[in-house]
């Protein structure tokens, strides 16, 4: 325990000396820990989801050449003239991993996912969009099961422009919007109705478009409690009615740099409440790049990573960004919401941009950041991985709270030697302070909750029990997992639900009666994580499906 603390002193120590702005102070906390869960997952995670059956749908691209896995003897090879690597190609592109036995299954991908985009309707199905060469226009979807039988399923083109490095937003209709993309400064929707455009075109995109780089790709979506989409693309940012294609309005411009695609940042909705019935969302972006680092990388200058947060209410009536400073700079992090509404940012590097061994230094170490604490009190430093995570990386919640870490790979194709930064295919975990023995006492399990589907706008109840008594800073929850893919977690989001009330049925079990979100802006339809929150520990998450 000495050497833990010990450590930890040392590494706030260095972080603070050497990359640490005035204006921020570290709090130390238990740091977490690390496990490597697998050494080979056999295709590196560029793009990787939760799906409702606990187990994460991981693929990267076609044309890499041989991935490290190969297909099932009941798949047939791939035959694909446009291919770059292998025209023939008998090898997985993409996987399924079963945290739960740390294990992979072989999946058959046929067209180019390379840089594409993707959102879980309510029935749980994937929806996947876009990628490159063959793949630019074509939908895939992939729906989950309990066996060993469900696989891909591709349709023909039906995409109206390629789609390369754009963004997916669920809508409340069910229906998926997809924005922008290489030189698609437009959107559309997935399914299409008979009475649309086949693709809307949106100024915005070429008013945000640097030119020499195109700094505003994999744009940020947030669904607006309103029903419109807050749009964030390089450093500015609009709200769009997408119904009448109409701006509503415009925000300012992020001071700092550039914040997406190669500049990339990351981009988060926090925790939407019931006590404010939903209705303010607060957005945060942190890290990117000046928006010359791209080019200054190519030309062998490593420009140092933006160090800086924002966070904006878009529903206040005179929105504007609060800024802050990391303890670290980062391009190419990864944020996730954590189940008691604290954010973990992970991967990433300090200098440079995102695209092929077009950055250096690794940032090893995760921030935690606490969003209702003091300013000064917000990020803490966290234990530090041994595996760098650079470009093509990826982070996802897991049920039980752990976080799952994969993918970096800064080469055209699978590079293991000879290289600055190797092909990652080890998967691990990170699991947050939470998980430590010494809350074990205060870990909520959730015993069971009914009706096992509930609808919006109505109660459900929750039967739970905590070790201790009483229960203190009780909090019920519910997580939508998201698509993560070059640092942007689209569609992801928790809601802090209203507890109507709690009834002890003896001992250490409680039955807590929970009211659901009031309509499919607040939470479209879908797959859902259920959490208890007590005094900030919480359970294993339990799926739940929501119904409109």
């Amino acid at each position: 325990m000495c050497f833990q603390k010990n450590l930890m002193l040392l590494q706030l120590l260095l972080v603070l000396s050497c990359c640490m702005s005035s204006q921020v102070v570290v709090t130390a906390v238990l740091p977490g820990r690390w496990n490597l869960l697998l050494q080979n997952s056999g295709v590196s995670a560029m793009h990787t989801t939760l799906s409702h059956t606990g187990k994460i749908i991981i693929f990267d691209r076609t044309d890499y050449g041989a991935s490290q896995i190969k297909l099932s003897p009941t798949d047939k090879c791939r035959n694909d003239p446009k291919d770059v690597a292998l025209v023939i190609d008998c090898w997985a592109h993409s996987v399924e991993f079963d945290p739960s036995t740390n294990s992979v299954r072989p999946l058959e991908i046929l067209t180019d996912t390379w840089c594409s985009s993707g959102a879980f309707l309510a029935n749980g199905t994937l929806v996947q969009t876009g990628g490159w060469n063959d793949g630019a226009k074509v939908i895939r979807h992939f729906s989950p099961c309990y066996s060993a039988i469900c696989d891909w399923e591709e349709f023909p083109p039906q995409l109206a422009e390629k789609r390369w490095y754009a963004s997916d937003q669920i809508l409340p209709d069910d229906r998926v919007i997809v924005v922008g993309g290489r030189k698609a400064f437009s959107y559309e929707f997935v399914p299409r109705q008979e009475t649309e455009l086949a693709f809307v075109p949106l100024p915005f995109l070429q008013q945000t478009n640097d030119h020499k780089v195109e700094n505003n790709l994999y744009p940020f979506l947030h669904l607006s409690s309103d029903g419109s989409l807050f749009i964030f693309a390089n450093a500015d940012s609009i709200l769009l009615d997408y119904r009448s294609n109409s701006v509503i309005r415009r925000f300012p411009t992020m001071p700092g740099g550039s914040r997406n695609y190669p500049s990339t940042g990351s981009s988060i909705m926090l925790p939407l409440l019931a006590a404010e019935n939903f209705q303010r969302i607060e957005v945060m972006i942190c890290g990117g790049a000046p928006s010359d680092a791209f080019t200054q990388a190519i030309a062998g200058i490593f420009l140092t990573a933006l160090q800086s947060c924002g966070r904006m209410v878009i529903t206040d009536t005179n929105p504007k960004w609060e800024m802050e400073t990391m303890p670290i700079s980062r391009v190419m992090g990864d944020m996730i919401i954590l189940p008691n509404a604290q954010i973990l940012i992970v991967n990433g590097a300090q200098r440079g941009s995102a695209g092929w061994g077009l950055a250096r230094d690794p940032v090893l170490m995760p921030l935690l950041y606490s969003p209702s604490e003091a300013v000064s009190q917000r990020f803490q430093i966290l234990s530090a991985s041994t595996i760098a995570r650079m470009y093509h990386s990826t982070a996802n919640l897991l049920p039980d709270g752990r976080v799952l870490v994969g993918g970096s790979n800064t080469n055209t194709d699978y590079a293991f030697n000879g290289v600055l930064f190797p092909t990652e295919l080890r998967l691990e975990a990170y699991s947050p302070y939470y998980l430590d023995s010494s809350f074990s006492a205060l870990k909520p399990t959730i015993i069971r909750f009914y009706p096992t589907t509930i609808t919006l706008n109505s109660a459900f109840n929750v039967q739970f029990s905590v070790p201790t008594s009483p229960r203190s800073d009780l909090q019920i929850s519910i997580y939508a997992p998201p698509f993560t893919t070059h640092s942007v977690s689209m569609n992801q989001r928790l809601l802090a639900l209203s507890i109507i009330n709690v009834k002890n049925l003896g001992g250490s079990t409680d039955l807590a009666t929970v009211k659901s979100p009031p309509n499919a802006v607040a939470a479209p339809a879908g797959y859902y994580l259920l959490f208890v929150v007590n005094a900030g520990i919480p359970s294993t998450g339990a799926w739940i499906q929501l119904q409109a």
